[in-house]
């Protein structure tokens, strides 16, 4: 098997694994109850499940010599080396762990890649990313249900709230939580739990929407009700418990819950 086959492999059996190991280090709390009920507040991730990587294949492959192919091994060895910084007791930003991961798959793949030349390739194009099609009218529908919507993500405060404003997404969101606030990176289990304590909830009344199965896993194990949403090329790990709710889209989301009322 090739190297650049193999990798997301690992990064994703690491992901999974990573989560295991971090539910073992916090209390564990009560699980959600098979009775759904009414969630108070829709907790979203943002990077993929709410807006789109694919633009980013032009920047990320210019940068690496035409390799436009190599944008998932990219995001997947940021995302598992973001686990890597947590599991050490270490602390790097977001945006820091992608610039040294798209060097890093430069190296793997024999392309010649400078610091300055990664982080043109990442971090402005990353800050500008578009919605997928369905984001903004299904964030409408559950806004007019009533719902209490935030974001909590890996990236950096200032980075979502950029994101978010150039995504046209702003005014959906009541606030915007970043891991930096904990120094621990998603879906170590205090980053759920830190997000719950500050947004007064407790953990049943928090639905955590995500297109990862590693966060999806994750919220479980704080005790969120879940909901994952089906993006082309995302998969629930089997091992892991299954979500209260798997949908196409968020639209799809907002149907569902709307039964709840």
């Amino acid at each position: 098997m090739k190297v650049s086959t193999l990798l997301p492999w690992l990064a994703t059996v690491l992901l999974l694994g990573a989560t295991t190991v971090f539910a073992n280090q916090a209390a564990h709390p009560q699980a959600p109850t098979a009775q759904l009920s009414q969630p108070k507040v829709i907790i979203f991730d943002v990077n993929e499940t709410l807006l789109d990587l694919k633009s980013m294949r032009k920047s990320v492959g210019a940068a690496l010599g035409g390799r436009e192919d190599l944008l998932p091994l990219w995001f997947s060895t940021m995302l598992h080396h973001s686990l890597v910084v947590s599991a050490t007791g270490d602390y790097e930003s977001f945006g820091n762990i992608g610039v040294a991961a798209l060097q890093m798959v430069a190296e793997i793949n024999g392309i010649d890649i400078t610091q300055a030349q990664a982080k043109t390739a990442i971090l402005t194009p990353l800050r500008s990313l578009p919605p997928h099609p369905d984001v903004a009218t299904g964030l409408a529908k559950l806004k007019a249900q009533g719902y209490k919507l935030v974001t909590l993500t890996n990236s950096s405060l200032e980075g979502v709230q950029l994101q978010l404003k150039n995504a046209g997404l702003s005014q959906y969101f009541a606030a915007n939580l970043s891991i930096e606030s904990v120094g621990v990176f998603k879906p170590h289990l205090s980053t759920y739990q830190w997000a719950l304590k500050s947004l007064g909830v407790n953990a049943d009344q928090a639905l955590m929407v995500a297109a990862h199965g590693w966060d999806i896993a994750g919220a479980h194990k704080a005790g969120l009700q879940t909901a994952f949403i089906q993006r082309k090329g995302k998969v629930l790990f089997p091992l892991a418990a299954q979500p209260n709710y798997s949908v196409l889209d968020i639209n799809a989301l907002a149907s569902a819950l709307s039964k709840l009322k």
